[in-house]
């Protein structure tokens, strides 16, 4: 069967510049159809599951009707990086041979600050129970991983959702767990609308849209030498995470409003 959701696939022609954000060293690259993109290397980090949480996280919100820049697959061939002088960066290209991702690069975007824009109440709620469903702590004020690009708001950086999947015990159990982590988020003082929002994303969320982002992950993202499951059944633990979390919304946003409400 057909996958309704399709990302296309660039070719990586040249490696711009890095970006020294973090510990990924994520950089933007020029691909062959002339567009630049954010590129996130699979031998990086936390590799390939940093990788499956910007593409789940990046699709669910696009679903959910935020702003995100276009996801594509990105090929980076054996020969790329083999001029570049960085050792780091080289062992990195090295490291990341095949299939890796990237996001449409937002030239001359800035880092979203609350003190000089405000966001209402409605979007501040949609992007608070987006981040609760993925598990997604990487939403503060010290980094929001969101950019204002021609007046408008985009979300970016979804890798360090869905930490579950860094150890893979007791994931049923962390699907109906609270997002503790909430009382962090930047947004959390003006989510005041989280019930309203809850009803409206779950019927969006539907089992067979889940599913369909799920068919996006690439085999080779799900095999590790470290277990005996195969790609399809890891590929199915995502789906049983996500479509029983969103069952189990009501405990993540209840923990959400208690946090909320020690706050104002």
């Amino acid at each position: 069967m057909n996958n309704p959701l399709q990302l296309r696939t660039v070719k990586v022609m040249r490696y711009v510049t890095p970006l020294r954000e973090g510990g990924s060293l994520p950089a933007i690259a020029e691909a062959d159809d002339e567009f630049l993109y954010v590129l996130k290397f699979r031998g990086a980090g936390q590799g390939v599951k940093a990788l499956i949480a910007e593409l789940l996280g990046c699709e669910i919100a696009r679903a959910l009707g935020f702003r995100v820049p276009e996801l594509v697959f990105a090929n980076l061939d054996t020969a790329f990086g083999r001029t570049e002088p960085d050792e780091e960066i080289q062992d990195l290209l090295k490291a990341s041979t095949g299939l890796n991702l990237a996001l449409h690069y937002l030239s001359g975007a800035i880092t979203y600050d609350p003190t000089v824009t405000c966001l209402d109440d409605e979007l501040s709620s949609k992007i608070v129970w987006l981040d609760c469903l993925l598990t997604n702590v990487d939403r503060t004020p010290r980094n929001t991983n969101m950019l204002m690009w021609h007046k408008e708001l985009w979300l970016i950086d979804h890798g360090a959702a869905l930490y579950f999947h860094h150890s893979w015990h007791n994931w049923a159990e962390q699907a109906k767990r609270p997002f503790i982590q909430v009382k962090d988020h930047v947004l959390l003082p003006w989510a005041s609308q989280l019930d309203t929002v809850d009803t409206e994303f779950k019927a969006i969320l539907t089992n067979d849209f889940i599913r369909a982002v799920v068919n996006l992950i690439p085999e080779d993202w799900l095999t590790d030498a470290s277990t005996e499951d195969t790609a399809e059944q890891r590929r199915e633990v995502y789906y049983q995470f996500l479509t029983t979390r969103i069952a189990s919304s009501s405990t993540f946003t209840t923990e959400a409003q208690h946090a909320r409400a020690s706050l104002i």
